[in-house]
């Protein structure tokens, strides 16, 4: 092995994607939720164990890892399929042909669909004459996490999929929840639906800002012509393509990534509160370290006092937590909710830093507050805290709940 592994310490706590190379060859790509965790994971002690044996082999054979960062996970996704794609690695495809892996493919017929398919199935449906393809993006290397993507940008560019009878006039159930956009019942028109094909094209093509350029003009085109609806609606696809929330893929990712090792980890917990009208008011703390969710170290709290007060109630589960000197000390605290529950935290921690978790009406993340670079160089791992927070506080507030109507 000849690696500098104290180089891998400068590598970026951010998604992205990484190379092991021996001289100008590329043996090796993958993607990455934290591409210094991803590296790292590579030279634990247990490598051989953990590890294929052709993986292993690749890293006793690179003297060099270089790296690409993106915006987000799921660009990193993209990102990875395509350049494997392009370079073809021996140590990628040594164990699978392309037939193995998944593709994303955009039909050709009058409105596409976005289908999901393995590559020798896809070949089978050509072959039966069942679809014909206008694009088709990969290999990815996982099914799941390609399903998890898909669905995150089903959300920003809703479309047709199998389920959805183009023209039929009865509305599908993806249209009913906003992810078709009414191919169905002739809602959009092929103009239009044709655009958006279009650009789920460029961003899987790893061209987000063409994509970007191309939808700011489109805004101002239909500003200009009066169009604010439409207008809007692009807005709010920009602002979802600055601001991808990838949390259900980070969550994937980082299980995939396990194997960092422990010692020296950055620790972040993560507070929320629950009650339903100021009964059975629970908080819980929940543990992430180095953007791996640490289930052994999450704590429940039954908050003991009375009334619908959720900053009061976050000051008694914090003040409970600090008593227990036993618990090794976060790196950095996320709070749940605006700024009078940040200051909480950070009048109960002044050594530690906090990122307070601002959501909207719909209870979705909605910008971070607490120091900029903190932000910008944590932000994948504090989404990933805040919604385990969410979700955990939930599941034992339920309970707890049952628990009350039971008695």
């Amino acid at each position: 092995m000849s690696i500098d592994i104290s180089a891998i310490k400068e590598l970026p706590d951010s998604p992205g994607v990484y190379f092991f190379k021996r001289g100008k060859e590329i043996l090796y790509i993958g993607k990455a939720t934290s591409l210094r965790d991803r590296v790292r994971s590579y030279f634990a002690k247990n490598l051989f164990k953990t590890r294929s044996e052709l993986i292993a082999d690749m890293v006793v054979l690179a003297d060099t890892i270089d790296y690409q960062q993106t915006d987000s996970v799921l660009e990193a996704l993209i990102l990875e399929a395509e350049l494997i794609r392009k370079y073809r690695p021996y140590h990628n495809t040594k164990e699978k042909d392309d037939k193995s892996f998944m593709f994303a493919v955009i039909t050709e017929e009058e409105f596409p669909m976005v289908i999901m398919e393995r590559g020798r199935d896809l070949e089978d449906r050509k072959i039966r004459g069942e679809v014909k393809t206008r694009h088709q993006f990969g290999p990815f290397m996982s099914g799941p996490s390609l399903r998890e993507g898909l669905k995150i940008i089903r959300r920003i560019f809703p479309y047709r999929d199998e389920k959805c009878k183009a023209g039929s006039g009865m509305p599908c159930f993806n249209y009913q929840i906003g992810l078709c956009p009414g191919t169905c019942v002739g809602t959009v028109s092929k103009t239009e639906y044709a655009r958006t094909m279009r650009n789920i094209t460029l961003f899987f093509q790893g061209k987000k800002g063409a994509l970007l350029t191309k939808l700011r003009a489109e805004m101002k085109a239909y500003a200009k012509q009066q169009e604010f609806e439409k207008a809007d609606k692009i807005k709010r696809q920009i602002f979802a393509l600055e601001h991808i929330r990838d949390v259900s893929l980070i969550k994937r990712e980082n299980i995939q990534e396990k194997g960092t090792e422990e010692a020296g980890a950055f620790r972040i917990e993560a507070y929320d509160i629950a009650h339903m009208q100021g009964a059975s008011m629970t908080g819980v703390m929940v543990v992430i370290e180095d953007g791996i969710a640490k289930k052994s170290d999450y704590r429940m709290f039954k908050v003991r006092r009375k009334g619908i007060n959720d900053v009061a109630s976050l000051k008694e589960v914090l003040m409970r937590r600090v008593k227990h000197e036993e618990w090794r000390m976060p790196d950095l605290i996320v709070t749940d909710g605006g700024m009078p529950q940040y200051k909480v935290a950070k009048e109960l921690f002044p050594n530690t830093p906090v990122i307070g978790v601002v959501k909207n009406i719909k209870h979705q993340p909605e910008r971070l507050i607490g120091d900029e670079e903190l932000i910008k160089r944590h932000q994948t791992a504090v989404l990933l805290a805040n919604a385990e927070a969410h979700r955990f506080t939930l599941k034992y507030h339920r309970k707890l709940r049952s628990k009350d109507l039971l008695g």
